[in-house]
């Protein structure tokens, strides 16, 4: 996904800005960013929730084009056998 080149610009501008801001800011900005990712996982996690609760409801099963509660075929909208 990411190339040797971006990699090292990354360390390169870690090392830049651990010179300018100083090794006692790293802490502060690895904990925002910490709680950044956190709370996109947790509104993540939520999403798949609702969609899963959106598909129970619907009766049908996406992976496989079945309707859950009778096991009928409805992927062309005919029920199949």
């Amino acid at each position: 996904m990411f190339g040797l080149d971006t990699v090292v610009v990354l360390l390169i501008v870690l090392a830049v800005v651990l010179v300018w801001r100083g090794p006692k800011t790293l802490p502060k900005w690895g904990q925002t960013l910490g709680r950044g990712v956190k709370a996109a996982r947790k509104e993540a996690d939520e999403l798949r929730r609702d969609a899963d609760v959106t598909d129970v409801m619907s009766g049908t099963d996406e992976t496989d084009g079945t309707n859950v509660a009778s096991g009928t075929d409805v992927t062309d909208g005919v029920p199949k056998p």
